[in-house]
Parts: C-alpha cells; sequence; structure tokens
C-alpha cells in the first residue's frame, strides 16, 4: 500500500485543536519571618499584590443598609460628572428602584452613568427595570452574558461591588442591592454586611478596577479628568485597594489573605459568608495558632442563602476546632460580610469570600486599611457580633449525627466550584 509522506492538513486554515489541560488550584507557601507592623509587610504586600499603599485617604466604615444605602444614594444624588457601578447582585425590589431611580436622575441631568452587572448575580432583575435603565440614559453592559457562545466563560463571574462617583468617593463591600440588605440585621430577611466608603488618592485604583471590566464588556476606554481626577489627601488613612480575576494568572486575593494571615502575631479575626478554606489557608491558620495567634472566625448559622456551602465549610470544623482555630456561627441572620482584621492594625474590607471560588474563578476587589483606629473600629465591632453568635464546640461537633456528617461529606465534593 503506497503512503504520502508529509501529506497537508485537509483544513489548511483550521488551527489544530487545544489540548484541554486540567487548571490546578494556585498553591502559596510562605514562612513567618515578620509582623504585620514591620514595614516588611507592607513591603511584600505591595510587591507581591502589584497594589501600591496610597497615604492621605479617608475610609468610613458602614455597617448593614441602614447606614450603607443611604450614603451611596446620596453620592449618587451629589454626582456631577460620571457615576460607576459594578455589582454583582442587583435585584427588583424597594431598593433596586431606588438605586435605578437615582441613576436615572442623574443620567437625565446629564451625568455619564456606567453601569456593569453579573449576568448570573443580577439574572432576577426584571425586564421592565432594565428597559426603564436604557431609556433614562444609563449605559449598561452584562458581564459574561450566558450565550451558547460563551460557555467558556460561564463560570467566570464579577463578583465586584463597587460605587465610584465622579472619580472621588468609592464603595465598596460584601453588599448587594437588593431588599435582602435592607435594616440593620434586625431581622432574618435583613442580611449583616460591612462597606466602605473612601475618599482619597485611592479612589483612582478603584477607577481602575471598575474601567478593568468595562474595557472587558465594552471594548471602551473612559479617560480624562471626568474618571480620573486630580485627588489631594483628604485623611489619615494609609489604603490599598487590590483587585483579583482569574485572567490574572494569579490569586490576588488568596495571597492577600495568605500574607496577612503568616504575617500574624497576636490576632486574626475573620468574618465570612462562605468560609471554606484551601489547604494553603489551613495550614497558615493552623501555623498563626501555633505562634500563639488567638483566631476567631464568624460564620452564617442556621441563615444561610446557599446551604451547600454551609455544609462544606462545616466539613473542616473538626480539623480547625482541633488545632485551635474559634469557629462562631452568626445566630441572628445571615452574615454576609467579608472581612478580617489582624494585630488590630490591618483591615481587608471587600467582595471576596474565603473560598476557592473568589480565590480562583471570580473577580472581586478588597479594600485593604494600614491604620490603629480603623482596625479598631472593625474589631469592636467583630466583638458585637460575637455576642449574638454561637460557639462551635469539639465535644459537641463529635456529637452531631450521621446524616450532618453524610451532607457535610457530600458537600465537600462540590469545593472547587463553592
Amino acid at each position: 500500500m503506497f503512503f504520502r509522506k508529509n501529506k497537508p492538513p485537509r483544513y489548511p486554515h483550521r488551527p489544530p485543536l487545544p489540548i484541554i489541560r486540567r487548571k490546578l488550584p494556585m498553591r502559596y507557601h510562605m514562612k513567618h519571618q515578620f509582623g504585620v507592623r514591620d514595614l516588611a509587610f507592607l513591603q511584600t504586600m505591595h510587591a507581591l499584590t502589584g497594589s501600591p499603599m496610597s497615604e492621605g485617604n479617608l475610609v468610613t466604615i458602614l455597617k448593614n443598609g441602614v447606614e450603607i444605602f443611604p450614603s451611596m444614594l446620596a453620592a449618587i444624588r451629589d454626582a456631577k460628572r460620571t457615576i460607576n457601578l459594578e455589582f454583582y447582585i442587583y435585584w427588583d425590589g424597594e431598593i433596586g428602584r431606588k438605586f435605578a431611580e437615582a441613576l436615572a436622575e442623574k443620567a437625565r441631568a446629564g451625568v455619564a452613568v456606567k453601569v456593569i452587572l453579573d449576568a448570573v448575580g443580577s439574572a432576577q432583575m426584571s425586564r421592565s427595570l432594565v428597559n426603564f435603565m436604557a431609556r433614562n440614559g444609563i449605559d449598561m453592559e452584562w458581564y459574561h452574558p450566558l450565550r451558547w457562545y460563551t460557555i467558556s466563560t460561564l463560570n467566570h463571574r464579577t463578583h465586584r461591588k463597587l460605587l465610584i462617583v465622579d472619580g472621588r468617593i468609592g464603595f465598596s463591600g460584601g453588599v448587594g442591592i437588593a431588599d435582602d440588605w435592607l435594616g440593620d440585621a434586625d431581622a432574618p430577611n435583613h442580611w449583616r454586611d460591612t462597606v466602605a466608603r473612601v475618599e482619597g488618592p485611592v479612589v483612582t485604583q478603584m477607577q481602575s478596577a471598575f474601567m478593568d471590566n468595562w474595557v472587558k464588556s465594552r471594548g471602551e476606554l473612559l479617560t480624562g479628568l471626568d474618571y480620573f481626577p486630580p485627588l489631594a489627601p483628604c485623611g489619615p488613612h494609609l489604603t490599598q485597594v487590590l483587585k483579583s480575576s482569574p485572567s490574572e494568572g494569579s490569586s490576588t486575593v488568596k495571597l492577600l489573605y495568605i500574607i496577612s494571615i503568616v504575617s500574624a502575631v497576636k490576632s486574626i479575626y475573620i468574618a465570612n459568608a462562605y468560609f471554606v478554606p484551601d489547604g494553603d489557608t489551613t495550614r497558615a491558620l493552623e501555623a498563626a495558632v501555633r505562634r500563639g495567634v488567638d483566631v476567631r472566625v464568624i460564620v452564617p448559622g442556621e441563615f444561610t442563602d446557599v446551604p451547600i456551602v454551609r455544609q462544606a465549610s462545616r466539613w473542616h470544623y473538626e480539623r480547625l476546632l482541633g488545632r485551635g482555630i474559634r469557629i462562631f456561627e452568626f445566630q441572628p441572620t445571615m452574615m454576609h460580610a467579608k472581612t478580617m482584621v489582624v494585630d488590630g492594625a490591618w483591615t481587608t474590607i471587600g467582595s471576596s469570600n474565603f473560598d476557592d471560588r473568589s480565590f480562583r474563578l471570580n473577580d472581586e476587589v478588597n479594600i485593604n486599611v494600614y491604620n490603629d483606629e480603623v482596625a479598631a473600629q472593625m474589631e469592636t465591632m467583630f466583638h458585637a457580633d460575637l455576642a449574638k453568635c454561637e460557639e462551635v464546640k469539639l465535644r459537641k461537633w463529635f456529637r452531631r449525627g450521621l446524616i450532618e456528617r453524610t451532607k457535610e461529606k457530600l458537600a465537600s465534593i462540590f469545593r472547587p466550584q463553592l
């Protein structure tokens, strides 16, 4: 039989099919060499995350919808030139309509209003509300809309919560624009959350985080002084904005947690809605306890919006409790905050959960503050939340039933996607 050598491809213009390789989780290991209060900590955080520390900022901590939403709406109503808003969750309801009406009023007055909403997280938004925004001149983009040809980006969501007004005032935290966040965490359907309101030079970094996904969604560069005005120092807070995205090739959020935990010498206070630590962060927390660090974690209790995540989180309790990490389940309502305070000096408030989805799959943004007064305020808030928690004790944990153990085991299988 005759074989022709070097036979040309049948379809010369079609590229070869790619070899699909499973993307393994990014691994990070770091030794304890310095404390949070050492200069080496700030230098390392800057160098490894690529985000500079900015002086001269004013950070105001806002607790729950009763403080968060009025402050955001006031900033929107005072806008003169630009409003940029990016949220994972924007749903219909009382607060959703209030935001839409405030944004529409400014758009009609000539303010450039740009909105990015995640196509999965905000899927509950009604067509009538979307049309209302469009009719009133609000420029809106859906992040990674669900199409048959976009299946490769289905699992890559923007989980960021950002509002930037006139390039001068920024907000970020764990909140969504939905009625679940109304009130003061005073009822099961009024969730507990924390947001940072920021003024000063670091707002330019927040604007840059918004621009990152606006360019990805629209392909449009927003430039000039309306978006990037000169910002004079206006407060005492050393601040850093840290954005993370799987497209950047490294988990900046995970780096934030690892560097902070490994550098702790006194205390680590974590409040997080979805606490499912991976191997690296678990080992870092365990090593901190061995150094004598007081490690406490507040997680949701009975009230949670994603029960499977709570079950996956509880799968880790036995090991964590056995290593001296104290875990507290929040009782009054859903604990949705994503905060951490280390050594009474270093605070992070943002959108990132303590899980693989935030570490590897989502776009996230956190506000980091290096200031004793802000940290003291956050610690006071943390201890107030502790008073509303039930501590999980190891001896009682061993006595839980077989059904609960089975649920936790099954949920742990899905941990990489949670």
